[in-house]
């Protein structure tokens, strides 16, 4: 049974949600809970939310379910819309600043009990 959690539109790049993402991608629950609470990166917040969000998911699809065998199967990051503003510069120019947006989508999965079978 694979559940999935999205969060649409975080106000920050790809590139450094990857690096949170990629921190917890293959490691059950509980575990990938525990790194982003501990982690300094600004995207971690918003991501433990959407772990968070995923698991009761789970638990509303399925009443029987057991939390200790989900793991997170799949997490990516895609890149938003990207705000577009303008930042003047010396002699009358003006440089383009471009502020991105993220979507990330999680998938939980439930690990089989007896490896091998």
């Amino acid at each position: 049974m694979e559940v999935t959690a999205k969060l649409r539109y975080l106000q920050s790049s790809p590139q450094k949600v990857r690096l949170v993402a990629d921190q917890i991608r293959g490691k059950d629950v509980q575990d990938a809970v525990n790194i982003l609470e501990l982690s300094k990166k600004r995207a971690a917040q918003p991501m433990k939310k959407l772990l968070k969000s995923a698991i009761a998911n789970a638990e509303n699809r399925d009443e029987k379910l057991d939390v200790d065998l989900l793991y997170v199967s799949e997490v990516f990051v895609d890149g938003g819309p990207a705000l577009k503003r303008i930042r003047a510069q010396p002699m009358g120019r003006a440089f383009r600043i471009l502020k991105r947006q993220s979507h990330i989508t999680v998938k939980l999965d439930m690990r089989k009990t007896a490896e091998g079978s």
